[in-house]
């Protein structure tokens, strides 16, 4: 479905990715992990078109994204859910998660999407008519991936999913990326906490300095001591 190929990626003259290859296939959970600044970030906001690869190739469902705007990736069927959340703040809780109906018309009805949407995040459905500036993280996060669901994506970026998250949302959350799991969607969620890694993930990828020092199953990784001690640093 995904795959990424040798990517390179430079910052201001600095070597940011450094040949990154990893795949995501139809209805997998792949989980990127890394201490903060390992490039997690930027491996996802390259697959998004925000930021454009020296070198490599990134290709979803056979097609090259390498050119193509943000709009445009998202069309081909890939939601993004940012580590910062980005809600907008002058508009309800109903609206941020309606906008990519508006935006994104085409596929499924636009009622099925929204109603997805509430179905992995019920606890929203009390916060409808709440504005953007008026919720917690948590409620903010929640409402991130909710936004990014209701595009009806092939595959879904989740970016820290729990950074800086209390205690008591965090099961919340977890539930919910589970529940996405359930209904087949492919994910490739970025993390720098091993804990939070989920233990149903098809495939793990550890990065370190712009570059992939792992992949394997969650199992193989903790069969390996120098690559736990690399992602127990990542906590």
């Amino acid at each position: 479905m995904l795959d990424l190929g040798a990517l390179s990626v430079d910052i201001q003259n600095s070597h940011i990715l450094r040949g990154v290859t990893l795949k995501v296939g139809q209805g997998e959970l792949v989980c990127l992990i890394g201490r903060n600044g390992a490039g997690k970030t930027t491996t996802l906001r390259s697959i998004m078109g925000y930021r454009r690869p020296n070198a490599g190739t990134i290709a979803f469902l056979g097609r090259s994204l390498t050119d193509l705007p943000t709009h445009a990736i998202v069309r081909l069927g890939i939601g993004y859910a940012p580590e910062e959340s980005e809600v907008y703040g002058d508009l309800t809780v109903a609206e941020n998660i309606e906008l990519p109906t508006w935006t994104c018309p085409e596929g499924r009805p636009a009622a099925e999407r929204i109603a997805l949407a509430y179905q992995i995040f019920p606890k929203l459905r009390q916060y409808m008519k709440r504005g953007g500036t008026q919720l917690s993280g948590g409620e903010r996060k929640m409402v991130s991936i909710a936004r990014a669901l209701a595009l009806d994506p092939k595959l879904l970026l989740l970016d820290e999913p729990f950074e800086g998250l209390s205690p008591a949302i965090i099961p919340t959350i977890s539930d919910g990326i589970a529940s996405i799991r359930k209904l087949g969607q492919s994910v490739l969620m970025a993390e720098s906490n091993v804990h939070h890694i989920p233990d149903d993930a098809d495939r793990l990828y550890v990065m370190e300095r712009g570059e992939i020092i792992f992949a394997g199953t969650p199992g193989e990784a903790k069969r390996d001591p120098a690559v736990m001690r690399v992602i127990s640093g990542a906590a």
